[in-house]
């Protein structure tokens, strides 16, 4: 049984990662940190979580016996600092994505996994996803023929006043869904992106956006002549789905993205069109299970820090390009390892969870 601190208590850790840990079996929440101590008790006393802990005992928790592995849910800039300090205590990490701010901060906190002998993992929870792997798996299969062009659209009506919209946070479209685009793209392709090239929107009299953008539009250049685009928006109706075109038939995923619903697959080719339906599985569950299992097993993630990096230095290429108006060029070395079958994690849902205001 692994035993993880969360640290931090926003949305995220109450509507997804604490009522999901119990459905695993094999993981448990021994200690939530957050700085928010009233709404952390709450939490741990309805979840019974033995400690509640600020963020200055952070370093007095991993000292302890208490936990094995961290969940790091706290606003991106501070992802780097919590997982360098827990991987230097000998403590597995699973961080949410982007993975850091910068490239230094991402290599840092690999280097840190790596010296100190421990996981550290990227949370990619579709890399677990029965419908996501599907889908990887018929296009390697050959069922379109070669991939050629991949086109996502990801997007929704973001609330006033979420953290997402700050810039402080480095927030945005771009970074906290778009992020999803591109890591679904990279492992259609099986390739890194060489090129990309960006536009945004943010209307004046919308005071969500004073800050960050609304809306991003990216294409994205493959190896071998392959095209890759996608949509974000906080600001737009809801839209969830992706598709890839190849030489001899399409693809199609939709609820490709989130994880309250379940996902349809649609094969067209020009003999057969094959619908496919998964139902909704906890895939905060099947993550955690997943890396749980690494722990136990010692096997290294897939969605390992490199993963991380990878999209991470995609992202600061965009942010570039949105900046510059210009394409930027992309160099990253291809990865070796993709989601597969092995990986797939189904287990069921729960109502039990405590969503504070």
């Amino acid at each position: 049984m692994i035993r993880y601190a969360v640290v931090g208590a926003g949305w995220i850790t109450q509507e997804a990662f604490l009522p999901a840990v119990p459905q695993t079996g094999n993981s448990r929440v021994t200690a939530i940190v957050s700085g928010n101590l009233k709404g952390a008790r709450r939490l741990a006393e309805f979840h019974q979580i033995e400690q509640v802990i600020d963020y200055r005992g952070f370093d007095d928790l991993l000292r302890s016996d208490s936990v094995d592995a961290v969940y790091i849910a706290v606003p991106n800039p501070m992802h780097a600092d919590f997982a360098v300090r827990a991987a230097r205590a000998g403590k597995h990490v699973m961080v949410e994505k982007p993975i850091a701010t910068s490239i230094e901060q991402a290599r840092t906190m690999i280097k840190a996994a790596r010296g100190h002998g421990v996981m550290l993992m990227t949370s990619y929870r579709l890399h677990n996803d029965a419908a996501t792997v599907n889908a990887l798996t018929s296009l390697r299969s050959g069922k379109i023929g070669t991939p050629l062009f991949f086109s996502a659209l990801f997007g929704f009506q973001s609330q006033i006043g979420n953290h997402r919209l700050k810039g402080e946070h480095w927030g945005g479209p771009l970074q906290d869904i778009g992020i999803y685009c591109i890591n679904a793209a990279r492992h259609v392709f099986e390739a890194e992106p060489v090129e990309v090239f960006a536009m945004s929107a943010r209307p004046t009299d919308d005071p969500r956006f004073e800050e960050v953008d609304a809306s991003v539009a990216v294409t994205m250049r493959f190896p071998e002549g392959r095209l890759a685009e996608f949509f974000c928006s906080f600001g737009a109706y809801d839209v969830d789905a992706y598709r890839i075109v190849g030489t001899h038939g399409e693809l199609r995923v939709e609820n490709g993205f989130r994880f309250e619903s379940g996902t349809r697959v649609v094969l067209d080719t020009r003999s057969n069109v094959e619908h496919v339906s998964f139902e909704r599985y906890d895939q905060f569950a099947g993550q955690i299970h997943y890396f749980s299992d690494c722990i136990i097993n010692g096997t290294r993630p897939e969605p390992d820090g490199e993963e991380g990096l990878a999209d991470l230095t995609v992202l600061l290429a965009i942010e570039r390009s949105l900046q510059t108006g210009r394409p930027q060029k992309v160099r990253s070395s291809p990865r070796k390892r993709h989601p597969v079958s092995e990986m797939i994690r189904k287990i069921p849902t729960t109502n039990k969870r405590l969503l504070l205001s």
